[in-house]
């Protein structure tokens, strides 16, 4: 799990198995019945969505690594298998009892959908050993994350000087601390530091904060309709990013191991990126627009003007505003595709139900540059936290692929 990564591998090449690739991959299939447990059923934010999905996936990754002969380092485990046991068999096992772990209360619908897959696999030894390697792998994941801090109750700090972070409306909830606690994944995330918010009276700050009052503000009359579109777009509780690595994966017609391969990498990327994120978030636990902008008359800064009334687009999220949590993800998992494919020029595209529209990418970073700004014209975060979250996600990811998912020294 701690061998440094030698990754030289191109959608083209990646594919040891797809010859032998059964239809549907399995790796697809069950991602989608964990998106409609996790967030359809459960309605998990997308921040405790991220650890969910990494369990997942890390457990169906080492299943189906182990079957294909370990040719790459193992997550946590790499079980015994025979020659021909099912894949498909051990992708099921693995998502289904990590799921049912996480979601004791979906059981029932959980146990149809396994149900089903596994009566599309002919019964016997391949069978057998497919579920037996599922089994060891999710009891691995689930020992690993056994009282890992998850939905403790930790508060954010909150404070009433200009600068510190109160809670938001509508809801003024206080959600998401235990998120800087959680037990990582493969590094330490608490060795990464941002440089911080600007000072209150500094010309850096003036400039953002009213770049985000001018185009962030409900009734903004200078955010273009596509720039409206974008940020509803990128705001989607339904992450977008979800769907992108499906696609990539069917796009790039990656078989079932590369397909578990690529999406572990992204989902436990992302999940210590987080981690390292929400650590800097309670640091410096800094306000939000929707309450900076309205006592703008508190900051000691001659360049801003507060506005009782201001609102932003979208709802603000309940934690603190430094550094940008979607940037920290969305950096996160552009790094870690454009790590597995060895190439940027990916094309993509994925639909939002929010707003209601399909937005196409020629490749991982126009995306990323889009969404830097999305978080000002959706009104939820300043420039600098945006820029300094995507910097943050970078290094995480970088750090956390150096360490894990490559291929295996003989």
């Amino acid at each position: 799990m701690t061998v440094p990564v030698v990754f030289t591998a191109t959608a083209a090449h990646a594919r040891p198995d797809a010859a032998a690739e059964p239809r549907p991959n399995a790796v697809i299939t069950w991602n989608l019945h964990a998106q409609t447990a996790i967030h359809d059923v459960a309605r998990q934010s997308p921040t405790a969505a991220t650890r969910s999905f990494a369990i997942v996936q890390g457990a169906v990754y080492d299943a189906v690594n182990a079957i294909a002969g370990t040719p790459y380092e193992p997550y946590l485990i790499a079980p015994r298998s025979r020659p021909g046991d099912s894949t498909p068999a051990a992708v099921a096992t693995a998502a289904y009892r990590t799921l049912v772990w996480m979601f004791p209360a979906q059981a029932d619908s959980l146990r149809a959908r396994y149900e089903e897959s596994l009566a599309a696999i002919p019964d016997g030894r391949s069978k057998r050993g497919g579920i037996a390697v599922g089994q060891t792998t999710s009891t691995a994941m689930i020992n690993a994350r056994r009282n890992d801090g998850a939905f403790s109750d930790v508060t954010w700090p909150v404070g009433t000087a200009p600068g510190e972070w109160r809670p938001t409306p509508p809801g003024f909830l206080q959600v998401g601390a235990w998120f800087a606690t959680l037990k990582p994944f493969i590094i330490n995330p608490g060795r990464y530091r941002t440089p911080g918010p600007p000072a209150l009276n500094s010309a850096t700050y003036a400039r953002d904060l009213n770049e985000v009052k001018a185009l962030g503000s409900a009734t903004s009359t200078t955010r273009t309709t596509d720039q409206t579109e974008a940020a509803i777009w990128w705001d989607d509780p339904r992450l977008v990013e979800w769907s992108i690595k499906r696609q990539l994966a069917t796009t790039h017609r990656l078989g079932t191991l590369q397909t578990a391969r690529m999406f572990a990498m992204v989902d436990l990327a992302t999940a210590d990126a987080l981690i390292a994120c929400y650590k800097e978030k309670k640091h410096w636990s800094f306000w939000r627009p929707v309450t900076a902008i309205p006592l703008a008359d508190t900051d000691n800064n001659p360049a801003t003007d507060a506005d009782p009334a201001w609102s932003p687009l979208r709802i603000t999220a309940p934690s603190p505003e430094y550094p940008s949590g979607h940037a920290c993800f969305t950096a996160a998992t552009t790094s870690a595709l454009r790590k597995f494919f060895g190439r940027d020029d990916l094309a993509f595209s994925a639909h939002s139900t929010d707003s209601g529209t399909t937005r196409h990418y020629r490749s991982l970073s126009q995306a990323m540059a889009e969404l830097i700004p999305a978080r000002i014209w959706a009104g939820v975060h300043y420039r600098f936290a945006s820029q300094d979250g995507h910097q943050l996600g970078v290094i995480v990811a970088r750090d956390v692929l150096d360490h894990a998912f490559g291929p295996r020294d003989d």
